[in-house]
């Protein structure tokens, strides 16, 4: 990297070419994130030429630029929302005092923690997704896959950046750990469970993109909030790019859906059997999909009541989603709120003190909004005329974090016995045989504007492009 052009080779609004000891960092950092990518990144992909958009500017219209590129040569950027002069911090102790500018020594491990912890997942997400390039089921598919791989990539450099600009050797530190972190590996797995789950099929994909990382969007919301001006300003430029994300989840679950359906009224059944002899994935083993990986996704949220987030809160490190628009005193010394926990055998609320409980706030601010996509899913079921309905479980159901940890309850909320969730566990979570059929349809289909059997073609193509595009060019 020694003489580049830091804005042609990484377009950045940080100054990244007058910084020289940032420069250093990043020129020591860089190859070993090449390294990890191509390690660890899409498999088998590293020569395709893909229609992908690369943000170079964080204006309308230069955040969103396409072209064929390969993925080893995608200009990674950085890039901060503008800063917004006088802007203060409101929620927390902290209330009506100037953002940060830089790291306060009080807050300084915090802080570290909250960026190495969200820089965590974006390699994991990469690392989950690397064979699925394999078995996609259209170029369209195939390019919106390498789309969130890449920006997924994108994000951790913003993090990176953080670490290096304002943690000194200990950021430094920290961005090279969190390249040598594995998705899944018994000794150094990565930070958050979920992010340590397999993601072997498309349906476990876009059931990724819809859930977890829609969790990605709660929590980015909740640290633009933060008193630390720089992280803020990065996490609002990140949640335009999250968009994507959920948008290749929800609208890739409608695909799928949309394509059952359609073979459930051409054969007039709804026999699972049936419907998988035609070759589509039948609606009750996408339920099992969606409890998956909702209830491994609102684990993510952290323990119901949790002494981290008052401090993080009450610091002014990690806001509330939308917390400019909540009408409290945005301090919550005396407020509470209801969280769960099971008496005399059977879920019950309690009042608990809602700084303890704001992983819980934010949990159930998330899951009214993923209720919103499944009704949206749906309308698919409606318009086809088939009476079956998707539904997000209960919040008690298969969680492994919390006070709801290792109970057993139903997706309808009812607690039972050890032996009653074994007898019926894969009624309501896929079986390995669930798996292994949705595995058996999987296969790269590579021709433009062909597609497999189980998934329907998207409405419109990307940035205008025609469906049949040639969104990916092997060489």
């Amino acid at each position: 990297m020694t003489g580049i052009n830091y804005s042609e080779r990484i377009p950045n609004n940080v100054d990244l070419s007058g910084d020289r000891a940032l420069q250093r960092a990043l020129e020591q950092w860089q190859p070993n994130f090449l390294g990890w990518w191509r390690e660890m990144g899409p498999d088998g992909s590293q020569d395709f030429d893909v229609y992908l958009r690369t943000a170079v500017s964080v204006e309308p219209q230069g955040w969103a630029h396409f072209d064929y590129v390969k993925m080893p040569d995608y200009r990674w950027g950085i890039f901060l929302n503008p800063r917004e002069e006088g802007r203060r911090i409101h929620f927390g102790e902290h209330l009506g005092e100037e953002a940060w500018q830089d790291v306060p020594g009080e807050h300084r491990a915090n802080l570290r923690r909250i960026i190495v912890t969200q820089g965590d997942t974006e390699p994991a997400s990469v690392e989950q997704q690397r064979h699925l390039g394999l078995t996609a089921p259209s170029l369209y598919d195939l390019r919106n896959l390498f789309q969130v791989n890449v920006e997924e990539g994108r994000h951790l450099w913003a993090m990176v950046y953080l670490l290096h600009r304002y943690f000194g050797r200990d950021g430094r530190e920290e961005a090279e750990a969190l390249l040598e972190r594995r998705s899944g590996d018994v000794d150094n797995p990565r930070i958050l469970g979920a992010f340590n789950e397999r993601t072997p099929d498309w349906l476990s994909f876009f059931m990724f993109t819809y859930f977890t990382d829609r969790d990605g969007k709660f929590q980015l919301s909740a640290l633009a909030e933060s008193g630390f001006d720089p992280l803020a300003r990065t996490t609002k430029f990140m949640l335009t790019e999250e968009a994507h994300h959920m948008f290749v989840g929800e609208s890739g679950v409608s695909r799928v859906l949309q394509r059952t359906c359609e073979v459930m009224n051409q054969l007039g059944t709804d026999d699972p059997a049936r419907i998988r002899a035609a070759g589509a994935i039948d609606l009750p083993t996408v339920q099992r999909y969606l409890n998956f990986h909702y209830s491994v996704t609102i684990d993510l949220f952290g323990a119901d009541q949790s002494s981290n987030a008052a401090t993080f809160y009450s610091s002014g490190l990690k806001g509330r989603f939308e917390e400019g628009k909540r009408t409290d005193d945005h301090r919550l010394a005396g407020d509470t709120y209801r969280v769960l926990e099971i008496r005399d055998g059977r879920l019950a609320e309690k009042e608990v003190p809602m700084l303890n409980a704001l992983n819980e706030v934010l949990r159930d601010d998330f899951i009214r909004d993923s209720v919103g996509g499944v009704q949206r899913w749906n309308r698919v079921m409606d318009k086809a005329g088939i009476p079956f309905r998707l539904s997000v479980p209960h919040k008690a159901f298969n969680r492994q974090i919390g006070t709801l940890a290792n109970l057993h309850v139903t997706p309808e909320g009812e607690a039972v016995s050890e032996a009653q969730w074994e007898a019926r566990r894969h009624e309501w979570l896929a079986s390995p045989e669930d798996r292994a059929f949705v595995a058996s349809l999987m296969g790269r289909v590579a021709e433009p504007g062909r597609f497999a059997g189980w998934i329907a073609p998207p409405a419109v193509g990307i940035n205008r492009q025609p469906v049949d595009f040639e969104y990916v060019r092997f060489n």
